[in-house]
């Protein structure tokens, strides 16, 4: 238990209930400095009542209704999942649509980074070569040959930071001609053409699959040469939409598998293992690492420049989240997002079951009422999808969610939205597509953390924030991810795994401001390499997971 003094944090003068921050929690008969004094033992982080609650009335966490007490809670009592009742989900007709207009901020200037530019316009923050693979069948070969290549040919090659296998668990067995087939589909080409692997494609094929190098990667795809005309307002295409602006169907059955990517292209460079050439399995390998090797080459040759932090795609999510999360870090996250897009920079927020029970407060941010209609389609998109699984977004919250003090989906969404701090939402980055213009962002994901990240480096992220309560070794080999801790205790104990501690907010030792300007500096020293994530430095890496809403044969 701790020995600090009883403390407890309520986020809006309208709350009925605060969490107790102490670690270890506080034992029945605690009395705080205003005369409340404990009925139950309360956990860290879980809800203390600060007012009798009568059975129906409404619990406020966040100005917003959690949940209805399902008995008479009294004053001082624990409140937990079991006496909350959840509020029905908020409907999607009615909304607010882009009624709130955030005063301007002004620009951030000045700020820069190190970065490699791309033949396409894009900068990275890692120089990378990524081997893409069309079907799982060859992924255990493609290990093989990565870490020979590793070992090998690597060091020959200083100036390439790594090489990955883009592995995953698509590709054959799937019904690729399904309408929603689009999405895991469209996922692995943007995967494939992320700023961090600098424009070099290589893939490797079994040969019989049913998703062919040409249906994952057709003329036209691999960009080489910025793309005229780049947007960099208004919306990108709905699902369904060509992946060039044009506008194509966005009903579920409507969806355009061949979502063919933008104009201008290269040969295609594969590896097939099925190829006639092949004799044994040495082969193969040795065909891997010599067309690796042309790349490692180009890549080599690439030198990091002086580039604006407009240049940053910032992917933010949280998982293993907690209490504290919409306390500490995703606050601090929120007050940098407005500090990445002040300096001009792209930042995505994502996880529609996380946001879902926000919706009205995200279309009232809209830039415009298509932004806003975007989201709301979304959502609904969303909505039929888990509804077809017969389950809804209460499925969401997890075992570690509730320990850590979060009653519902709806307690989540409040302290997730946060993480999209206060400015325009200005587009829509559907499942598997790229953003295609700068400023805050909408990235319809599943909340799933590897799904959601795989979405992300898909929509071009360069740098990923991942902020986490309950603790997670999450991390990604394509992208660098920055950690950031919700409480002291979680910091203290993963103090090699934690870049940046929020606990600190909650502590009294620093201000959301303060860990805000700290993760935006920590952000351009890492985008620059001048610094490692813990991540990075264990090569704690997590496998990509496809979103695929289609059926599996």
């Amino acid at each position: 238990m701790s020995t600090r003094a009883p403390h407890r944090i309520r986020i809006h003068p309208a709350d009925n209930v605060a969490i107790v921050a102490n670690d270890g929690g506080l034992k029945a008969g605690t009395v705080f400095d205003d005369g409340l004094t404990l009925v139950d033992n309360v956990p860290q982080g879980h809800k203390v009542s600060l007012a009798d609650l009568a059975e129906g009335d409404a619990v406020l966490r966040y100005n917003v209704v959690i949940g209805h007490a399902l008995k008479a809670i009294p004053r001082g009592s624990w409140v937990h999942e079991r006496l909350l009742r959840m509020p029905a989900a908020r409907e999607l007709d009615g909304l607010p649509i882009a009624t709130v207009a955030p005063p301007a901020m002004p620009p951030l200037e000045g700020f820069t980074f190190e970065g490699y530019r791309n033949p396409d316009g894009s900068v990275g923050t890692r120089n990378i070569l990524a081997i893409t693979q069309t079907v799982q069948c060859v992924a255990g070969v493609t290990d093989f040959a990565v870490q020979r290549i590793k070992k090998e040919l690597l060091p020959k090659y200083p100036n390439v930071d790594d090489v990955v296998a883009l592995a995953h668990s698509y590709g054959c067995g799937v019904a690729i001609d399904a309408p929603d087939a689009v999405v895991p589909i469209r996922t692995l080409r943007n995967i494939s053409l992320n700023p961090n692997f600098g424009g070099e494609v290589m893939v490797v094929s079994l040969g019989c699959e049913k998703l062919q190098p040409e249906r994952l990667l057709p003329p036209g795809s691999i960009p080489l040469m910025p793309a005229p005309g780049r947007p960099q307002g208004g919306i990108t295409p709905p699902r369904g939409a060509l992946a060039t602006g044009e506008q194509g169907p966005t009903s579920t059955d409507e969806r355009n598998v061949a979502d063919v990517g933008e104009s201008a292209g290269s040969q295609l460079d594969v590896v097939c293992l099925q190829d006639d050439a092949h004799v044994g399995f040495m082969s193969m390998i040795e065909s891997i690492m010599r067309q690796a090797e042309e790349h490692l080459e180009r890549l080599n040759a690439r030198r990091r420049e002086t580039v604006p932090a407009s240049e940053l795609v910032v992917g933010v999510q949280c998982g293993g989240s907690d209490a504290f999360s919409g306390v500490t870090a995703n606050p601090a996250v929120g007050f940098c997002t407005d500090l990445l897009v002040r300096a001009g920079a792209t930042v995505m927020f994502s996880e529609v079951t996380e946001v879902r029970d926000g919706i009205d407060q995200l279309t009232a941010r809209a830039t415009t009422p298509e932004v806003a209609q975007a989201m709301i389609r979304e959502m609904a998109w969303y909505d039929a999808y888990l509804d077809k699984g017969r389950v809804d977004r209460s499925a969401n919250t997890t075992p570690g969610n509730k320990k850590g003090g979060l009653s519902n989906i709806v307690e989540k969404a409040m302290g997730s939205i946060i993480k999209s701090g206060t400015s325009p939402i200005s587009g829509v980055v559907p499942p598997g597509e790229k953003a295609r213009h700068k400023g805050l962002l909408y990235a319809a994901t599943p909340a799933s953390d590897f799904i959601c990240g795989t979405l992300q480096v898909a929509a071009g992220m360069n740098l990923h924030v991942f902020t986490t309560g309950r603790g997670t070794p999450y991390g990604l080999a394509e992208v660098p991810v920055i950690k950031v801790a919700t409480r002291s205790d979680l910091a203290r104990r993963w103090h090699d795994l934690m870049d940046i501690n929020a606990g600190r907010i909650a502590d009294g030792e620093a201000s959301i401001e303060d860990v805000g300007w700290e993760m935006f500096r920590l952000m351009l020293d890492v985008a620059s390499g001048r610094k490692k994530t813990w991540a990075e430095h264990w090569k704690l890496h997590n496998a990509l997971v496809l979103f695929n809403p289609a059926p599996v044969t």
